[in-house]
């Protein structure tokens, strides 16, 4: 920190999460990025601070990275009664999360070319509390749309291999998702990959009713196993980076560890329902819990937490995946009709740190694997760590309050919630985004694009 350094914004705090770990420490925030930090209890040059606004951390609090979440549907335009950039962005911000990355569908259009994404981005552009970008959509048909939309600043290109729900984005056969993702390797972008393989679906029991067993039943591990076979062997193949979404089957851990030690350039997440449910505990009815790849046995969560816990698995991200409370079917809770997605883009820190302590994991991997991991997978430049040169992105956290969740407190633009009413460890307090709080009232957030 040199001396004659001057900032517009200084936050002190007894706790911050830096990059070594948790310890006293005074940012340093000038034009919306981190100018300066000094460690422990030297302070910054008074001078520095002359005239400046400064933030005081609670000595029941820690300063930590805004949190960067890469698995987010807006579903705006087009379907914006299900979310929408307004209410998605003020949700992020209430839970810490500073930047999101939107997914290529359900908006409509679905972003599959570069008019669809200059669509979107006009659409964000008023609206975001916080720092978006978009990923694209890989659909048959669309390879030739792939590098213009790279070049168009996409962060990468999602697809599926099992239905996803909606008519414009079908589905790739594992032979054009192989076509897909050397493409995508000749410009080293990335193919994401809802792994649901469609001939083990076709073979798996169709279901239409209240239990959740049955349901449990129509998408079964094999269906995500298989898939994420096929993943590895397209990213082997052709040398593209590949990423697993929403892992839910622990049976997939042993191949993917070995297809990461061979060097195939593999990432996988997982999401805070997958961490937190077990199948065992879901009532019959309970569509707030319809999810897919679905929530799985207590043994296949803890199973997930080890495969956190030794680096099979990269990042937490959420998969907030609206949608009204009508498309949930609550009245006949009928599993097999009723939309699937779970909601929890304002949840994911308190949710995830809660089951984390219970245990004994650190605060400081809890955040790594929410902040800087899906920043590093995504490659979105600039966040995820509390180091100079970073945009001043931050979460103010109170990491032992607890609070009972009610859906209508969320911004959530449909507050319901597979979470209403329990218990939860850990609050967000404040939230600032290149260094000026988020007040919730007034758009600042920008529009990213990969570099």
């Amino acid at each position: 920190m040199s001396n004659d350094a001057k900032f517009d914004l200084i936050i002190h705090a007894e706790a911050a999460l830096l990059p070594d770990g948790i310890e006293p420490a005074s940012v340093g925030v000038r034009d919306g990025r981190i100018a300066g930090i000094a460690r422990g209890d030297n302070g910054l040059d008074p001078a520095a601070s002359a005239g400046v606004e400064v933030v005081e951390v609670g000595a029941d609090e820690v300063l930590l990275p805004g949190l960067v979440d890469s698995h987010v549907h807006v579903n705006d335009p087009g379907r914006a009664e299900w979310e929408g950039f307004a209410s998605a962005t003020r949700a992020a911000a209430a839970g810490g999360v500073t930047t999101i990355v939107d997914m290529p569908l359900n908006s409509l259009p679905p972003t599959v070319d570069v008019a669809a994404l200059e669509t979107k981005r006009e659409v964000a552009a008023p609206k975001a509390f916080v720092d978006v970008g978009f990923w694209g959509g890989a659909i048959p048909g669309n390879t030739a749309d792939l590098r213009p939309l790279h070049e168009a600043g996409v962060y990468g290109f999602k697809c599926f291999l099992e239905d996803s729900g909606v008519d414009e984005f079908p589905p790739l056969e594992p032979a054009e998702m192989q076509v897909d993702m050397a493409e995508i390797a000749s410009f080293d972008s990335m193919l994401i990959v809802h792994a649901e393989d469609h001939e083990v679906m076709t073979g798996a029991p169709k279901n239409s009713g209240p239990k959740f067993a049955d349901f449990l039943a129509t998408r079964p591990r094999e269906a995500e196993n298989v898939a994420i076979a096929r993943v590895i062997d397209a990213a082997r193949a052709t040398g593209a980076r590949a990423h697993i979404l929403h892992l839910s089957s622990a049976d997939s851990l042993e191949q993917i560890a070995a297809a990461k030690a061979e060097g195939i350039r593999l990432t996988v997440e997982t999401c805070p329902h997958y961490l937190v449910f077990t199948a065992e505990e879901i009532p019959d009815g309970a569509t707030t819990h319809k999810c897919c790849p679905p929530i799985r046995e207590e043994s296949n969560r803890e199973a997930l937490w080890q495969g956190l816990i030794d680096g099979t698995i990269d990042c937490i991200v959420s998969d907030h995946s609206p949608s009204t409370a009508e498309l949930k079917l609550l009245d006949t809770g009928d599993f097999g009709a009723a939309w699937g997605g779970i909601s929890s883009l304002q949840l994911g820190l308190s949710l995830v740190w809660t089951e984390a302590a219970k245990r004994g994991i650190e605060l400081a991997e809890v955040v790594r694997w929410m902040s800087a991991a899906p920043a590093a997978v995504a490659r979105v430049e600039n966040k995820g760590a509390i180091a100079v040169g970073n945009d001043a992105d931050f979460a103010v956290f109170a990491p032992d309050e607890e609070w009972a969740v009610r859906a209508t407190d969320l911004y959530h633009r449909n507050q319901i919630s597979a979470y209403d009413a329990r218990t939860v460890r850990g609050r967000v307090t404040r939230t600032v985004l290149r260094g000026a709080t988020v007040d919730f009232e007034t758009p600042t957030g920008r529009l990213l694009t990969a570099h």
